[in-house]
């Protein structure tokens, strides 16, 4: 008698991959794979008919085949026929008799001969043949809550797949407005941003570890289960005898099988970076050096008004009543700040509101304001501008344009006499804006504005 696992194997080749039963009447095609007649002939007629004598597919290798070379397999037959009389021949090991009763109370197989011994005396006892469906029954509503298990095994790793995916798109959310957020940063920064990355690194692998370990686990409670499943149903698509044969076990282990609700877990990111806090420290470093600087009205062309706080400055229709000093703008709407800087470092704020147009910085006390005048570093002055046809520009010569991701609605203008630079910082977003070439100032510097219309310029007091 052949082993069991070589009584297996036969059976494997012998089984329709179609029906799932030992094949009938066996047909090879020419890929060498073999089928009930009966299947591969119904498989035949319900492809579609594109060609008229259409090469369809195998339906396990999926070579193309044709009609014409299906070929009756008369040894694979005769190894199926062995396999059926093999199936008759199960008999009593202890008997020799056929086992054709199964014993209720001890779920087994046995011969007439072994219900009438003492150890199976006042047993519940029925054929084989009686016994067979009601167990087959169960067996296959075992198979039906296998495959629903199954099934929702499946979806817990489709949903733990789509958990990862968006597990990764927050990351890349968080991580793309952390980047963006320290774009603006000065250099000291830098080392709070790794910080910071480092943190969302560590918190992504985290929960991105412990989300992998729950698909593996899933993924290989499917395969137990898909291996529990082929189990079974090759114990219902063989003799009743093989069906019965520790049967009961086989449906308690069934019945046992449960599956693990995953590990719920939460996707929100943790890590979180307030940045305009970090940049509280860049505004209290700048206004430590602040000064109060007011508007000077005896240098304010004739088309500026300036308030009577000398704080804002607005453009309107020319004043004939003013005096003719040569302090006084005439070739530009422009006015002097009333501080003069000589050494030092000096900060002052200038609120842009959402003007559409403006000049502000620093200049020597000593340029042209006539129709001499030219606003660079050349001439004496270091200015920004913001107007329709250039967009915001630092007026070095030749003009440097700034591309600025937020508007800024007020800047920051750092003079440092000693060191030669000044600076503009986008005080709105705490982001630096542009730094002039190292000059050597000969002369007093003094704030400097140019309004432009429908665009008033306000100097905030310190501190507000």
């Amino acid at each position: 008698m052949a082993s069991a696992t070589s009584s297996k194997k036969m059976r494997e080749e012998a089984t329709c991959s179609i029906c799932l039963n030992l094949m009938a009447e066996p047909m090879s095609i020419s890929c060498g794979h073999s089928y009930c007649q009966a299947c591969i002939l119904h498989f035949l007629d319900n492809q579609p008919l594109l060609l008229p004598r259409p090469v369809v597919s195998c339906p396990q290798c999926r070579a193309p085949f044709q009609r014409g070379s299906l070929r009756p397999n008369k040894q694979l037959g005769s190894l199926i026929e062995a396999l059926r009389e093999m199936d008759c021949d199960m008999s009593c090991e202890e008997h020799g008799e056929r086992l054709q009763l199964f014993c209720e109370d001890e779920g087994q197989l046995i011969c007439w001969r072994c219900e009438r011994a003492p150890q199976h005396r006042g047993h519940s006892t029925v054929l084989v043949e009686d016994a067979c469906p009601g167990y087959k029954e169960k067996l296959q509503k075992a198979v039906t809550r296998l495959r629903q298990l199954g099934e929702e095994c499946m979806n817990q790793n489709a949903f733990t797949r789509k958990q990862i995916a968006k597990w990764h798109e927050k990351i890349n959310i968080k991580r793309q407005k952390i980047q963006s957020d320290f774009k603006n940063l000065q250099s000291f920064l830098k080392e709070e941003e790794r910080s910071y990355l480092w943190r969302l690194e560590r918190e992504k692998e985290q929960t991105l570890g412990r989300l992998t370990d729950s698909e593996a686990k899933l993924r290989q409670k499917s395969q137990q289960l898909e291996s529990h499943i082929l189990e079974l149903e090759e114990r219902c698509q063989g003799s009743a005898q093989k069906l019965l044969q520790d049967v009961k076990a086989t449906v308690s282990r069934s019945q046992a099988v449960q599956l693990d609700a995953p590990e719920a877990l939460s996707l929100e990111v943790h890590t979180s970076c307030d940045v305009p806090k970090l940049y509280f420290d860049v505004k209290k470093l700048l206004r430590s050096y602040q000064v109060s600087v007011v508007l000077d009205p005896d240098t304010a062309h004739r088309e500026l008004i300036v308030s009577e706080d000398q704080r804002q400055v607005t453009r309107g229709c020319p004043q004939e009543n003013l005096d003719m000093s040569p302090r006084r703008f005439t070739a530009a709407p422009c006015i002097l700040g009333s501080g003069s800087f000589t050494s030092g470092r000096h900060y002052f704020e200038v609120d842009v509101g959402e003007g559409t147009g403006w000049d502000l910085g620093v200049c020597m006390e000593s340029v042209r304001r006539d129709a001499g005048l030219r606003q660079e570093p050349q001439a004496g002055f270091w200015a920004l501008r913001l107007c329709a046809k250039d967009g915001y520009v630092a007026l070095t010569w030749p003009r440097t344009p700034l591309y600025l991701e937020e508007q800024p609605l007020v800047v920051g203008v750092l003079l440092d006499c000693e060191a030669g630079a000044v600076s503009f910082y986008n005080m709105t977003t705490g982001a630096h804006i542009f730094t002039f070439p190292k000059a050597a100032f000969s002369d007093v510097l003094r704030p400097y504005f140019q309004v432009y219309p429908y665009s008033p310029l306000f100097l905030p007091p310190p501190g507000e």
